[in-house]
């Protein structure tokens, strides 16, 4: 038995006849009487009481014409839905992110997304950059915001880039370098700096190494704490510079300034999501920063934040 059985036996007792249900169906009157005979066969039970003048439903039949009906909205409903998702019109988003680089855009991109797509469940995973990369190769996130990792090229995630973050030195209101327009990288020699561990931002750490480096410093690293709001406590208390990408600073920063550092260094802010099973809620999310990115929304976003 099959969806076709269901059919045919549906059309027969809507219509109360053969001969009109073979002619909605575009059948031969002799396929579908054998269709319902077939169907008949595998309940067990008679659906329809027949003679050559009338077609009446039995007891069983009325009560199998009723679930037909309602297996073909479920099924119509299922179609609909894997369609849907297909085209990425429903499905679930996880994405993963990092707290401040996404602080300025994240919220208007998400409700965009909502807006275009509100099938579409989004859920958020504020982590450490790190955790954004394994947790999407894994397979526990869909996709991610974040920065490269020491793991990057091992994990083979593909990416796009959003943006290219400057970093800057932050300091405590009152320190000597507030209200400067730069501060060299040479001017951290001798300042006890406090970085974001490498083994939660490589692509950060190593960075600002190799920038300390090519300006013939050796850094003094005075605190690798795992989360960049810990670096800002620590400046805030008067324990060393801290050296950030420049969206670092957001509410309950009061108290602490970013000066710019030169030679211009930056740091890649990407997306990144599984090489296999990019999902159709995935990729509408990467054209949809894709489109931002042409527009230039992103950065008027990151002004804005």
């Amino acid at each position: 038995m099959d969806l076709r059985h269901l059919r045919y036996f549906q059309a027969v007792a809507e219509e109360l006849s053969f001969s009109g249900a073979a002619r909605r169906l575009r059948i031969a009157q002799p396929a579908l009487s054998r269709a319902v005979q077939e169907l008949e066969e595998a309940c067990g039970v008679r659906l329809l009481d027949r003679n050559r003048r009338v077609v009446k439903l039995t007891p069983a039949g009325a009560v199998m014409l009723r679930e037909a009906g309602l297996l073909f909205e479920r099924w119509e409903e299922s179609l609909r839905r894997v369609q849907r998702t297909a085209a990425g019109e429903e499905g679930e988003l996880r994405l993963g992110y990092i707290g401040p680089p996404t602080r300025g855009f994240l919220a208007s991109v998400v409700k965009e997304y909502r807006r275009r797509w509100p099938r579409v469940t989004v859920v958020l995973e504020e982590r450490t950059p790190e955790r954004v990369a394994e947790m999407v190769a894994r397979g526990r996130l869909s996709a991610g915001i974040t920065r490269p990792v020491l793991a990057h090229s091992a994990l083979r995630l593909p990416s796009l880039l959003l943006r290219e973050e400057p970093f800057c030195a932050v300091v405590p209101e009152g320190h000597e370098w507030c209200g400067r327009k730069t501060v060299g990288w040479k001017e951290l020699s001798g300042v006890p700096l406090v970085l974001l561990a490498r083994r939660e931002g490589a692509g950060s750490h190593d960075a600002i190494l190799a920038a300390c480096r090519e300006a013939g410093v050796t850094p003094r690293l005075l605190h690798t704490p795992s989360l960049m709001d810990t670096i800002l406590r620590y400046v805030a208390a008067g324990e060393g510079v801290g050296v950030v990408p420049d969206s670092t600073l957001g509410a309950g920063s009061e108290g602490l300034e970013l000066v710019p550092l030169t030679p211009r260094r930056t740091v890649p802010l990407v997306m990144v999501w599984q090489p296999e099973g990019d999902e159709p809620p995935v990729r509408a999310f990467r054209e949809l920063m894709e489109e931002w990115l042409a527009a230039g929304r992103m950065a008027g976003a990151l002004d804005e934040g």
